[in-house]
């Protein structure tokens, strides 16, 4: 008999690096939409997460995609995998 094996789904999502103060860890904010329950408005909700980056490769402003993994940390619990534009110039 085979096992099926099935390819672990991993949450995805895309942010801005609003801090790069800390060795190999980055604070990057990620914004979605939310509906008030009673008036139907919707607004955006911030909220920030602690991510991994092994090489200091990313910086201050650039738009990137993280991944959620294993705990790393106290905090970290999510890891860098790519960039997808560029932030301001130093």
């Amino acid at each position: 008999m085979e096992k099926n094996k099935a390819k672990k789904v991993y949450r995805t999502k895309i942010g801005v690096v609003t801090s790069d103060k800390m060795q190999k860890t980055r604070v990057v904010s990620v914004e979605s939409l939310k509906t008030h329950k009673k008036y139907r408005k919707k607004f955006k909700v911030t909220k920030k997460y602690k991510v991994h980056d092994e090489e200091n490769a990313y910086h201050l402003g650039d738009r990137v995609v993280i991944r959620e993994t294993c705990p790393r940390s106290k905090d970290k619990r999510w890891i860098i995998i790519k960039k997808v534009e560029g932030g301001k110039e130093k």
